[in-house]
């Protein structure tokens, strides 16, 4: 059985790794790259402010699967941009809402930081 590369995950396998993510996570960051090399300024930016306030949290590299995490995400959240932050299940915003509540010095506590 072959696989044509890239071809990524069902919708199905999509829905449920991001329900599975969400629910077992206090902390979960849907960003295009992994922690190690963020492959846009958006979530390069997010994984920064996150990363000042928590030693933990969940990443998901969205790439291989984009559209598909898009449309998870989306009946989650409402929004389909990447990169999406939840906390304790809820959704909490992109790199833009997470630059705001920094600003207003409410990151912390919205990330639930120790």
């Amino acid at each position: 059985m072959e696989f044509p590369p890239n071809q990524g995950l069902d919708q199905e396998e999509v829905d449920e790794q991001v329900e599975d993510v969400i629910e077992n996570n206090e902390v979960v960051l849907f960003m295009k790259g992994t922690e190690l090399m963020p492959q846009c300024g958006y979530s390069r930016k997010a994984l920064g402010l996150i990363d000042s306030h928590r030693d933990e949290f969940e990443t998901v590299d969205v790439l291989d699967s984009l559209g598909e995490f898009r449309t998870a995400l989306e009946n989650h959240s409402g929004w389909e941009t990447i990169p999406q932050t939840f906390v304790d299940g809820e959704f909490v915003g992109g790199s833009d809402v997470l630059e705001e509540l920094e600003e207003r010095d409410e990151l912390a506590e919205t990330l639930n930081a120790e």
